[in-house]
């Protein structure tokens, strides 16, 4: 096997450069060099190390818009949303290290007999296993609050972008000491490899499959583990919802990144009465998408990610088609990587498009005649990442919303929650959880120390 490996703009298919594979042998030595170098990063102390790693902002600041531009040739999302990442990244390199040093610090419990101090310790050695769709922030969402723990980190980023995840990684290790942070690079041979190495937490982002062969692994040496796996979003869409903007955000959120987002909507459940509205306006919508290649101004939609995925995509609306559903836009092979936005009504469970994950630009509507009929559609699954519901009336969708069986759902919007909310998947989406102030604690291991009250 070749030494170095290249690495490709999915749009033109053209090769932006080439990365050295590092031997599978030498993972082991990696480690160990993390090894050596974790007593010294903890004895700093989680201020000075969040000291350290605020002087990589500035650095990163500046280098915003070429890091953007490289992420954009390599995987393929509009320059905008690439920007955006790399920017929402550096900004975090602010306040965000202020909650994970209020996360980490001790804690003191009393009663009448004992006194007793809760610590958050570092680990030792984290390994992190990072996808292509999101290729800065989700290694930056793993690998700082690691550091930020104490521990020393080894990053293996996904094969499919390995330089703008080195190009990040680069300015983190200009700041930091020898050793806390490296990057090894390949496929699921590097990967393994540093699974089975000795490290004391593996956290991972990607599929189910790929998450539960990582938590079999990891469970010979008892390991710690964090996983964000898969997800098939549905999205709710009640009778008295406001039909432009849910139509509006099933648009956005099932093609955004050509629909190569966890949280994107992959099922659409809307109620009879509003259903031929809807149809038509998401079909309207997804029409004006603008598809090209990201570093267009104008693109809203960009390539997959390689002709695999496109593949698999194309297969599930096939079969889909097949089985009865009606195709009204997209759906046709063109060349490369380029898929449209595709739409399709009249789809149900037995179709594999609504059952597995698609990571793909296809917005799939079912009808429903009852809220509790949608509920139940909407859990027929076994992920749950996320889900949304579309209502006019909160007090409706949030007795909806509460009964959905995901980590994170959104009313009348995304997702995302506030500021310190964590990033949590339930069901087989999720195993441990990141971000916000109970998403830091992931990274670190609970020690209590007490003593009898004076």
């Amino acid at each position: 096997m070749s030494r170095v490996f290249p690495s490709f703009d999915p749009a033109t298919l053209e090769p932006i450069g080439e990365v050295e594979r590092t031997d599978v042998k030498a993972v082991g030595l990696v480690v160990e060099r993390a090894r050596a170098a974790a007593p010294a990063w903890r004895g700093l102390g989680v201020e000075a190390r969040r000291d350290v790693l605020r002087r990589a902002q500035p650095l990163l600041m500046d280098q915003v818009e070429a890091i953007g531009e490289l992420l954009t040739r390599e995987m393929g999302k509009p320059l905008r949303e690439a920007t955006g990442e790399v920017r929402a990244c550096a900004r975090g390199l602010g306040e965000g290290l202020d909650e994970m040093v209020a996360a980490l610090q001790p804690e003191t419990l009393r009663d009448e007999r004992t006194h007793t101090v809760r610590y958050r310790d570092p680990f030792g050695v984290a390994a992190v296993i990072t996808p292509w769709n999101f290729p800065v922030s989700m290694p930056h969402g793993m690998v700082i609050p690691a550091l930020m723990a104490g521990n020393t980190v080894v990053l293996k980023p996904s094969e499919e972008t390995p330089l703008v995840a080195a190009a990040w990684a680069e300015i983190l290790c200009s700041v930091l000491p020898t050793d806390v942070l490296q990057v090894v690079q390949g496929d699921e041979a590097q990967g393994r490899a540093l699974v089975a190495a000795d490290v004391d937490l593996v956290a991972f982002t990607g599929s189910r499959e790929a998450g539960a062969q990582i938590l079999s692994a990891a469970g010979h040496g008892l390991k710690r583990v964090v996983l964000e796996l898969g997800g098939k979003d549905p999205l709710v869409v009640l009778d008295d919802a406001d039909v432009e903007a849910a139509a509006a955000f099933a648009v956005r959120n099932s093609f955004r990144n050509a629909g190569q987002v966890c949280v994107s909507t992959e099922r659409i459940y809307v109620a009879e009465p509003i259903a031929d509205a809807f149809e038509a306006r998401v079909i309207a919508l997804a029409r004006e998408l603008v598809v090209g290649p990201g570093l267009e101004p104008d693109t809203d939609v960009g390539p997959m990610i390689n002709a695999r995925q496109k593949g698999r995509v194309l297969s599930q609306i096939r079969s889909a088609v097949g089985q009865g559903a009606r195709l009204h836009l997209g759906g046709e092979e063109g060349e490369g990587n380029w898929l449209h936005p595709t739409v399709l009504t009249g789809v149900d469970h037995r179709m594999e498009i609504m059952r597995e994950e698609t990571f793909g630009p296809v917005a799939c509507l079912m009808r429903f005649s009852e809220d509790r009929e949608a509920i139940r559609l909407a859990n027929d699954t076994p992920f749950g990442l996320g889900a949304v519901v579309f209502s006019g009336d909160d007090e409706r969708g949030w007795a909806v919303a509460r009964r959905l069986e995901a980590g994170m759902v959104g009313l009348n919007r995304g997702v995302g929650g506030a500021r310190g909310a964590p990033w949590v998947g339930a069901k087989q989406s999720g195993y441990g959880f990141h971000s916000g102030i109970e998403g830091h604690r992931q990274f670190a291991q609970v020690r209590i120390v007490s003593v009898p009250t004076s």
